[in-house]
C-alpha cells in the first residue's frame, strides 16, 4: 500500500478538472455471477463497471439502503481506524490503469493523505458507506468500460 501526504488541505469540494463526480445509477449482479455497477454523471453520461465480487455488491446495495451489518466488517474497521486517528474519508477517484480500473482515496482531518492504487469496487464501496463523491476520469466516460481489478 503506497501512502502519499499531502501538504494542503484536502476540500470535499476540490474537483480534479479531468474527473467528473457521478452517483451510483444501479447495482447488481451480471449473468457470469459478478458484481456491477452503473455510475451516472449529472448529464447522464454512464459508466458499467463490472467483473467484482457479488459481496462488494451486495454491500454498496445495503449500504445504499443505509443498511449496516451486525457483523463487524471491513467498512467498520476503517472507520474505527479513521475516528481513532482525527482522519475522514472525504472522495475517492476512478482511474484507468493499464487494463484494470483502480482508485484513490482521499483523507484529511489531524493528517491527510492519499491511498492509492486500490480496487475500483472497494472503493465506490467505500464512497457509499460514508455518502462521499465519487470521481471518475472525464476520459473513461469516452471509452468502452474496462474490467475492475481483482
Amino acid at each position: 500500500m503506497k501512502i502519499t501526504h499531502v501538504k494542503s488541505k484536502i476540500q470535499i469540494t476540490d474537483l480534479d478538472e479531468d474527473s467528473e463526480v457521478v452517483t451510483i445509477d444501479n447495482v447488481g449482479i451480471t449473468d457470469l455471477g459478478m458484481g456491477a455497477v452503473i455510475l451516472k454523471t449529472n448529464d447522464g453520461k454512464e459508466f458499467p463497471i463490472s467483473a467484482f465480487s457479488v459481496d462488494v455488491a451486495k454491500n454498496i446495495s445495503d449500504f445504499q439502503e443505509g443498511k449496516r451489518s451486525d457483523i463487524p466488517s471491513i467498512y467498520d474497521m476503517l472507520e474505527h481506524i479513521c475516528e481513532e486517528s482525527g482522519v475522514f474519508l472525504v472522495k475517492v477517484r476512478i482511474y484507468e490503469s493499464g487494463e484494470a480500473l483502480r482508485a484513490n482515496l482521499y483523507f484529511t482531518g489531524k493528517k491527510e493523505m492519499i491511498l492509492r492504487n486500490h480496487r475500483a469496487s472497494d472503493a465506490i464501496a467505500l464512497a457509499t458507506f460514508y455518502s462521499i463523491p465519487i470521481l471518475i476520469k472525464k476520459s473513461l466516460l469516452q471509452q468502452s468500460p474496462k474490467i475492475n481489478s481483482k
